[in-house]
């Protein structure tokens, strides 16, 4: 089996092709897998197992038609990681998201019609439904994206319907929760915040920090998305939710709790334009339909991701070098 990663140098990405080579899924023992990483600010070599045996590695842009006819032929399955992922981000610049998320999706959709790859699976988010004030959403709720980046999501998403139902693409859709672990750029929360406390830096919390979101750990995710890949039914989306809801401010608790930081590392900063209040998954159709349940409890995942984070500095210090050259550009 040959199975083409979109995205795998990043966060979520290269854990599921660890994974993959380190034949954690049954469904996928002895795969051998092709990355395709345009290796931007969160795309990362040093998070793959490169020389690996049975990895090889593109460099290259998913909005490349020409790269993408070259490679696809003889894989039997994509599974498209590929985003840009960062709301504050597309707040200050929507066209990268819109460019990468929406029109790469296609060119990867009609390059894979073309090369008769047989099954696809399209990694999005919970963003793309807005905000719930209770209860939790499941697959069949409206989208209201409330930031470009989930509205470029929620257009990727329906561009991935519309090949299913006019060119019978054999493909489905993931949609899960905010994920944290290892590897994890430290533009995103937790690793913002542990990196900052680990350096005896403030960590900016957005308001009052009222906003809840749902975590789930990237090892679960990735497990559910192998699930789906590999019996999933095609047009189907499926929610991926960890079921631990944490407002931002409990969560800041917790990590000046691990971290061994006071109160006073805590910086109140102007809250985010178009901040959503609350997002909560109903994930009843994966679990009945494939059998998926997250088994990393989020007390012990999260204890384990700052110690990670605390006994790898060369790793993160480098991530947020690059950060700040770039930005500084």
């Amino acid at each position: 089996m040959r199975i083409l990663v979109t995205g795998g140098a990043g966060f979520i990405g290269s854990h599921y092709v660890r994974a993959v080579l380190d034949d954690r899924y049954p469904q996928a023992v002895g795969a051998r897998v092709t990355v395709v990483d345009k290796l931007t600010y969160s795309g990362n070599l040093a998070n793959l197992p490169v020389g690996a045996e049975r990895l090889d590695f593109v460099h290259g842009d998913i909005c490349d038609a020409g790269l993408l006819r070259e490679l696809l032929p003889g894989h039997d399955s994509i599974v498209h990681f590929a985003a840009e992922s960062h709301v504050d981000r597309s707040v200050a610049a929507a066209a990268d998201f819109i460019h990468t998320n929406v029109m790469g999706t296609q060119v990867l959709l009609d390059c894979a019609r073309l090369a008769g790859v047989e099954r696809i699976v399209h990694v999005s988010t919970d963003e793309v439904y807005g905000s719930i004030a209770s209860g939790s959403w499941t697959e069949t709720w409206p989208l209201a994206p409330n930031s470009p980046y989930a509205a470029s999501k929620a257009a990727s998403d329906l561009v991935v319907r519309s090949y299913w139902r006019t060119h019978g693409l054999d493909v489905s859709i993931t949609r899960c929760s905010n994920n944290y672990g290892p590897y994890q750029h430290t533009e995103k929360l937790i690793p913002l915040f542990v990196t900052n406390l680990l350096e005896g830096k403030p960590v900016p919390l957005y308001g009052d920090g009222h906003n809840v979101r749902e975590w789930i750990h990237v090892e679960d995710h990735c497990r559910a998305v192998e699930m789906v890949r590999a019996k999933g039914r095609a047009g189907e989306i499926y929610n991926v939710g960890g079921g631990v809801e944490r407002t931002n401010l409990e969560l800041t608790h917790q990590l000046l709790e691990l971290c061994g930081a006071e109160a006073s590392a805590v910086r109140r900063v102007a809250d985010r334009l178009g901040h959503d209040d609350r997002y909560s998954l109903d994930g009843t159709k994966i679990r009945e339909e494939l059998g998926f349940e997250p088994a990393v409890p989020f007390e012990r995942g999260l204890r384990e991701t700052v110690d990670w984070y605390r006994h790898h500095p060369g790793w993160w210090k480098d991530v947020k070098r690059a950060a700040t050259s770039e930005a500084a550009r």
